[in-house]
């Protein structure tokens, strides 16, 4: 049976790294990957290297964000429990991930990211927002409800 491509986006397997096609709108938590089975998506943020980022923007077109954060950043330890709990909020429908600029720093460079902490998001294949800087818990969750267009219900 053919697979009607118009309603399908790929999302990348945060996990192996491999391509699913996946229906549009269908909650990401309740996908898995067609290769290693594992959710495509989770209720908190998965951490991530270089490589699957590099992946991710070239391949995925599916909402995502990366929080790039440091261990001995202040602000990114603060704004950790917002990120994480956007993650439990939005998961279904947004992806949420976190990169150690101090381990994967070069990957960071095509972003022109010059601070930390620095959320950045994509949808649709392409980048839609970059915000620097630590924000409160309302505010992120308004900025990934207007950047995605989701409801804050």
């Amino acid at each position: 049976m053919a697979t009607d491509t118009a309603n399908t986006q790929i999302i990348v397997c945060p996990q192996c790294a491999t391509p699913n096609r996946v229906l549009v709108g269908r909650a990401l938590t309740q996908s898995s990957c067609g290769n290693c089975k594992q959710s495509l998506s989770s209720s908190t943020p998965i951490d991530i290297g270089g490589d699957l980022l590099a992946k991710l923007t070239a391949r995925d077109k599916g909402a995502f964000v990366v929080d790039i954060w440091a261990p001995w950043c202040g602000p990114c330890r603060q704004f950790a429990p917002a990120f994480e709990a956007a993650a439990a909020q939005f998961g279904e429908h947004v992806r949420f991930f976190k990169i150690n600029a101090d381990d994967h720093g070069g990957a960071l460079q095509p972003f022109g990211v010059r601070g930390i902490p620095t959320i950045l998001a994509w949808n649709g294949g392409r980048q839609v927002a970059q915000q620097a800087g630590a924000m409160s818990q309302p505010h992120l969750f308004r900025w990934i409800g207007s950047t995605f267009e989701l409801s804050l219900s």
